[in-house]
């Protein structure tokens, strides 16, 4: 049996919310600017940004934003949204302080690769 590729306009594409137009239907949802907490409470970073699947019109990760002075020196690194738990006043994720900051860093001037994502998923 003969195997198609899916058609362009049917993969998945991320982009970055603020760069795309797009808003969030619930403004409640709105983490960005929220303190990041791991499993013991120790603060991780901030919520900076969100990718959204623009097939799905669906958030998938969150940008966390961790460490460094006025932007130098600062990591950034995705959190798939099912992995997080969102809350009045920040948001948790039940991974170590040492896991988190041995997952995947981001490059923030290029959209995440399908298999980026991937890993992403298999750390969480």
């Amino acid at each position: 049996m003969a195997r198609y590729a899916a058609h362009p306009a049917a993969v998945p594409k991320l982009v970055k919310l603020s760069d795309s137009g797009l808003r969030l239907q619930d403004q409640a949802s709105d983490v960005r600017g929220l303190a990041v907490f791991n499993q013991n409470g120790e603060q991780l970073g901030s919520v900076e940004d969100f990718y959204v699947d623009t097939v799905e019109r669906e958030v998938r990760f969150l940008e966390v934003g961790a460490g460094g002075v006025l932007g130098l020196g600062e990591k950034r690194f995705l959190i798939p949204v099912e992995a997080a738990k969102i809350y009045e006043d920040g948001v948790t994720v039940d991974q170590s302080r040492e896991k988190v900051n041995e997952s995947l860093s981001l490059k923030t001037n290029v959209v995440p690769e399908a298999a980026y994502e991937r890993d992403l998923y298999d750390d969480y």
